[in-house]
């Protein structure tokens, strides 16, 4: 009987998946298009812009210097 119960609950039991690349890139873009247009309503998108254009490089910079 243990056994049986076991078995139907690791059947129902539906473990949590990793989003694939295409949900990821959505969600991301989603995030960063209302930051864009939430800078835009509170007239700080020039803060939004070198906020996000200084990621960008960091992330550039990182990149260069992991292939040295």
């Amino acid at each position: 009987m243990f056994m049986a119960a076991l078995f139907t609950i690791a059947r129902r039991w539906k473990q949590p998946k990793c989003p694939s690349s295409d949900e990821w890139i959505k969600k991301m873009w989603h995030i960063y298009t209302m930051e864009y247009y939430s800078a835009i309503k509170r007239k700080e998108i020039e803060l939004f812009v070198v906020r996000w254009i200084e990621s960008v490089i960091q992330s550039e910079v990182s990149q260069k210097l992991s292939y040295l």
